[in-house]
Formats: C-alpha cells, structure tokens, sequence
C-alpha cells in the first residue's frame, strides 16, 4: 500500500494481493519506521456512507465503507473518493507505470493505457 499526502489531500495506492486480503480481512496496515517514530497508514472497513479519515497517535486510518469495498474488490471500479470543502480522499487500485520504473510491479494492476501495439 502506498499513501501520497499533497497539503489537505490523502491517496492510498494497494496492490492486486492488498485489495484481495481488504476485500477478505476488512482492514490493512503499513508501517514507516522513523528510528524513535513509527508512522502507521491504514485501511480499514466503515459503518459510515463515505470515504473518511483520522489522525491519532501517528496513525492515518481511511474508513472505506461496506458497500464501496464490496463493488471495489467484485468489479473493475479503480477506487473511490470524497471531496470535502477542506479535504480530499481517494483510494484506488494501484496501476504498473508506463515509463522505466525499477520499483517491483509485478504485483499491480495491468495498466488500461498499455496496449501492444498491432504487429
């Protein structure tokens, strides 16, 4: 799982095996280990009707409710967002890069802009 934080904005990025043990588990963590500080971004399964987040206790937790996780992992929906006046939220399936990457994507989605050219 990765996270991009962009001022009052907050992506998570999961791979095909993260979206599958969401899908199974309700809940996904990942730990940034700063020495005498740890950061903890998680994904967890909400009662709520809308994607939304907290910060406690250097933890980031995005709630994704029921329904949104069940069409995410069932269908070919990328992700889900919400859009507040001082937040954006967005959670989405993680697609390998066109350009030369080293970073392993062997893991990641098939990329839908990826099409083999006609021999």
């Amino acid at each position: 799982m990765k996270i991009r934080i962009k001022g009052n904005s907050l992506r998570y990025r999961l791979t095909r095996s993260e979206v599958e043990r969401f899908g199974c588990e309700g809940y996904l963590e990942n730990v940034t280990d700063f020495g005498a500080t740890r950061l903890v971004y998680a994904l967890k399964i909400s009662a709520a009707d809308e994607l939304w987040a907290s910060f406690e206790n250097n933890k980031i937790t995005l709630f994704m409710p029921a329904s949104m996780r069940a069409e995410w992992i069932n269908t070919d929906k990328v992700g889900f967002e919400n859009r507040t006046p001082d937040f954006y939220l967005l959670v989405e399936k993680d697609f390998q890069c066109l350009d030369n990457t080293e970073e392993d994507q062997s893991d990641n989605y098939p990329n839908p802009l990826n099409i083999d050219p006609i021999a």
